[in-house]
């Protein structure tokens, strides 16, 4: 089992004045991402998720502690580690094979092997006819799914999502909440996903993580199992309307609300 680690980590970020200590962004967080966790971190605005998700990713130093796989302290990016962001960030001049190719690009392969393995790919996300197509003539919920076989083509042990979801319209984000989760467990990859939606938080994580504010730090660790429920065949719609699931949504929001409340007194 693969499990990605963030021991003792905290961020401050650079006061910009050369003079006064920089401000503590995140402080001593302890984390652990299994290759079977689908971790979904929630919080209120400037709480610092995206800052640790970026710090998993290899993308920014943590100023004390350690980012480790497997033992292995980790000083940057790599390809064990694939990131999916709000935007897209596609390359619009590339068509959607060509997107999901460009990974495989990078490794060497040969032009008729990444293609036919991007293929595959997108027929993985459920894309098979979109090959050709450009960026700009597919959905939102489309470019995500490009978006994320791109991610897959490097074959990580971990994906890491930041609000991958936050565009796109409230049936299209139900219907992708769903692929998500049919994502993870075909891929086998351990997940990490930011999001503001309580109710995401509860239908994705196998545990969710809260963290507070000033600066910010993990408030509530919350193991869950309706996205093990939906894989196992239970409905979407029968998850959200159960006492369970409703009571959750309810003590996550009473909880983040009082935390909101602290931080203004």
């Amino acid at each position: 089992m693969s499990v990605l680690r963030l021991e003792n980590i905290s961020l401050r970020y650079p006061s910009g004045d050369g003079g006064s200590q920089a401000p503590l962004i995140l402080d001593r967080i302890n984390l652990d991402i299994a290759d079977d966790d689908f971790i979904v971190v929630i919080g209120r605005s400037g709480s610092g998720k995206t800052s640790l998700l970026n710090l998993a990713a290899g993308f920014l130093p943590p100023s004390s502690g350690h980012v480790t796989l497997d033992g292995r302290s980790l000083s940057g990016p790599g390809s064990d580690r694939a990131v999916v962001f709000q935007d897209d960030a596609l390359y619009p001049w590339l068509t959607a094979i060509e997107n999901v190719a460009f990974p495989l690009r990078l490794r060497g392969l040969g032009r008729e092997q990444r293609l036919k393995e991007a293929q595959a790919l997108l027929e993985r996300v459920g894309l098979p006819s979109a090959g050709a197509a450009k960026v700009w003539e597919l959905s939102g919920g489309m470019r995500q799914r490009v978006g994320i076989a791109r991610a897959l083509a490097s074959h990580p042990r971990f994906l890491l999502m930041d609000e991958p979801l936050g565009a796109l319209d409230a049936l299209t984000r139900v219907r992708m909440q769903g692929f998500l989760l049919d994502m993870w467990q075909a891929s086998r990859a351990g997940a990490l996903l930011i999001t503001h939606s309580i109710d995401e938080a509860l239908m994705l994580a196998t545990r969710i993580v809260v963290l507070s504010a000033g600066p910010g730090r993990i408030a509530k660790a919350i193991p869950v199992r309706f996205a093990r429920d939906y894989l196992a065949g239970v409905p979407q719609p029968e998850l959200r309307a159960s006492t369970q699931f409703r009571r959750l949504h309810d003590d996550l929001t009473g909880f983040i609300h009082s935390e909101d409340e602290g931080v203004a007194a």
